[in-house]
């Protein structure tokens, strides 16, 4: 559809001004897996409100850029991550969220392996980055332990029909690694047979004809391989 045919769409005597016009951020929760903890990547907000506490990642959505965009940008603003692949996550919009005015938040999250992100760092609106244990949280400006508390259902969820599990592991890992990696995120023994029977019997994993110092198989995930 061209410019000039949707400036025909816009129906006569329509201003905008006459509509509450709410603001949009976007949040991003990062996972990763640090010295067998599940733990999420925070900044310790610089200005108010709610200045020198702990929050995710995050900020306004500019009138000329995506909701995607905006999430990339802001990640490496304030924390210097780049590069990471992002999935919406929920919408979150209780209309006392933000003190300073109606603001509506877009959350996505990423998943990455720990050395992804050994050069995070403070940018403009950051006095601080840091991992957190998603089990021993500090107090969370906005609505933040909210949007967690989703983030960390959703992974949980996904574990049981996607291969999330593998995003938290570098590409060559044993059997026992990716199990451990999913009890962490579960909080969860798992049955160690029936996991590598299931793991196995999907065909996702192949091995790499590498062994481990302690002499157990190496595999690799098949999709990160494929083109």
């Amino acid at each position: 559809m061209s410019d000039k045919t949707q400036v025909k769409d816009i129906p006569p005597g329509y201003d905008p001004r006459n509509y509450a016009r709410p603001s949009v951020t976007v949040d991003v929760v990062v996972f990763s897996l640090q010295d067998d903890e599940l733990c999420v990547l925070l900044v310790r907000r610089k200005y108010p409100p709610y200045a020198d506490m702990w929050a995710i990642p995050g900020g306004f959505v500019q009138p000329d850029e995506s909701l995607e965009r905006a999430a990339l940008r802001e990640l490496a603003e304030e924390t210097g991550v780049t590069d990471v692949y992002l999935e919406q996550l929920y919408t979150f919009g209780e209309p006392d969220r933000d003190p300073r005015t109606r603001v509506i938040t877009v959350a996505y999250y990423a998943i990455v392996p720990a050395e992804a992100l050994a050069d995070h760092r403070p940018g403009d609106d950051a006095s601080e980055t840091g991992w957190f244990s998603m089990y021993d949280l500090p107090e969370l400006a906005f609505d933040h332990d909210q949007i967690l508390d989703y983030a960390l259902t959703r992974l949980r969820y996904k574990l049981e029909y996607t291969m999330v599990g593998f995003q938290l592991l570098p590409d060559e890992f044993t059997l026992s690694e990716l199990q451990h990696a999913y009890e962490i995120v579960l909080g969860e023994k798992l049955d160690k047979r029936n996991f590598r029977r299931k793991i196995l019997s999907a065909n996702i994993i192949a091995e790499t004809g590498q062994k481990k110092r302690n002499g157990a198989v190496s595999y690799t995930h098949l999709r990160a391989h494929e083109t």
